[in-house]
């Protein structure tokens, strides 16, 4: 079984029932499904923003506690500073940089709905149901 790490936009989909979230259950059934610490981050930066309350917040951590989580160590951190730096064509961002290299560090498909966001990075398996 292997292991699919998720974009910010894949966890939020399947959190909150977005009519998108199906198009994705094929790409993740039967595999591991992970996330970086930055999707993590996001995630509550996200809800930071939007004023949640205990029981979304409480529903966010329960979700989040259903991925394994891939936490920095050096070696991802080395691999963050190639992607920034060797992306062809234009400048990565730094969340979506640290995603990418977390996906590389471990081996990982990447499941986005962003691919845009992600191509061009040797090495990089994207996953998305994006025309």
């Amino acid at each position: 079984m292997a292991t699919r790490l998720l974009d910010t936009n894949i966890v939020s989909f399947m959190m909150n029932r977005h009519p998108l979230a199906a198009r994705y259950v094929v790409h993740l059934t039967g595999h591991t499904k992970a996330i970086a610490f930055m999707t993590a981050a996001e995630m509550y930066e996200g809800a930071v923003r939007a004023g949640w309350g205990l029981r979304r917040m409480t529903r966010l951590e329960a979700v989040l506690a259903g991925y394994v989580h891939i936490p920095s160590d050096p070696d991802l951190c080395r691999l963050w500073g190639w992607v920034r730096v060797h992306r062809p064509g234009r400048p990565i961002g730094v969340a979506d940089a640290w995603v990418a290299a977390a996906a590389l560090r471990y081996g990982c498909d990447l499941v986005t709905h962003n691919p845009r966001d992600f191509q061009g990075i040797a090495g990089l398996t994207i996953i998305t149901e994006t025309p």
